[in-house]
């Protein structure tokens, strides 16, 4: 068997969904602490979700958005605080430091990952439920992703920390796109690095060249510690939830390309 199998990440390589999922962790936060948005005016809100695309290349997965708004806000009003680091904290630090502030706020308020999770789906199925065409319209498909998809030659593989069922919307309603259930693994199918070895150990796969596009350096990073996954042909999208300092970075990873929308949409192809 000859050809190219992609794997791709959804949030930050086919789809912007940022807008989407402020908006979504905006509403769930308002749901999960409500004394603490009561008399929250518009402006704060609008102010939150504005500093939430500037945060979004630290998310890995969904919850941590939920945990970013209600960072956010205790920022804005000081008598709310129960984190220690929020004092002083800036957007640039939070940028910098997520994985060591994260565990510190989880901790201290007393939340738990699962339930965040939970929480966070449940307010998406519900926006879908109400209001399915808003819910799609808050969410883009980066320019050509689309059409590349419904052309491609090679296998087409999603490998995501989007819960399965979102992202299975967004391809059928946004971008006309089916992929079959079977090659979508999203968020509870293990970690990235684990599926991309699922794959490559599949009988009915070898012989292809193994290709992974992720927008997260991290991720990338974690893949190249891993000996069983030196035969994959990685690539950072340029486009998508990363800063301009973890670009410089991957420029001198070897291992890593650096791809462009354009380029990325003619590999497909």
């Amino acid at each position: 068997m000859a050809g190219d199998l992609y794997a791709l990440d959804f949030d930050g390589v086919l789809c912007d969904s940022c807008g989407e999922s402020s908006l979504s962790a905006l509403k769930a936060a308002k749901v999960r602490w409500p004394d603490l948005f009561r008399g929250v005016d518009v402006g704060v809100e609008e102010w939150i979700v504005d500093q939430m695309h500037i945060l979004r290349p630290v998310v890995e997965t969904g919850y941590e958005n939920l945990l970013l708004v209600r960072l956010l806000l205790e920022l804005q009003i000081s008598s709310i605080r129960k984190s220690s680091v929020s004092d002083g904290l800036t957007i640039e630090r939070i940028l910098e430091s997520w994985s060591a502030l994260k565990p510190i706020i989880m901790m201290e308020w007393n939340e738990d990952r699962d339930s965040l999770i939970d929480l966070f789906g449940r307010v998406r199925d519900e926006w879908i439920e109400n209001d399915l065409s808003g819910w799609v319209a808050a969410n883009r498909f980066y320019p050509g992703v689309a059409e590349a998809l419904k052309f491609s030659c090679s296998e087409i593989y999603i490998v995501t920390t989007k819960q399965k069922r979102f992202a299975d919307v967004l391809l059928r309603e946004l971008a006309g796109v089916t992929i079959p259930s079977d090659k979508i693994y999203g968020l509870g199918t293990g970690p990235k690095v684990e599926v991309l070895k699922q794959l490559q150990r599949r009988p009915d796969l070898q012989g292809l060249r193994f290709h992974f596009v992720e927008d997260r350096l991290a991720t990338l990073k974690n893949v190249i510690r891993d000996p069983e996954l030196d035969g994959w042909n990685l690539y950072l999208g340029r486009w998508g939830y990363n800063t301009e300092k973890e670009r410089q970075e991957a420029e001198g990873i070897p291992r890593i390309g650096l791809l462009d929308l354009p380029d990325f949409s003619e590999k497909l192809k």
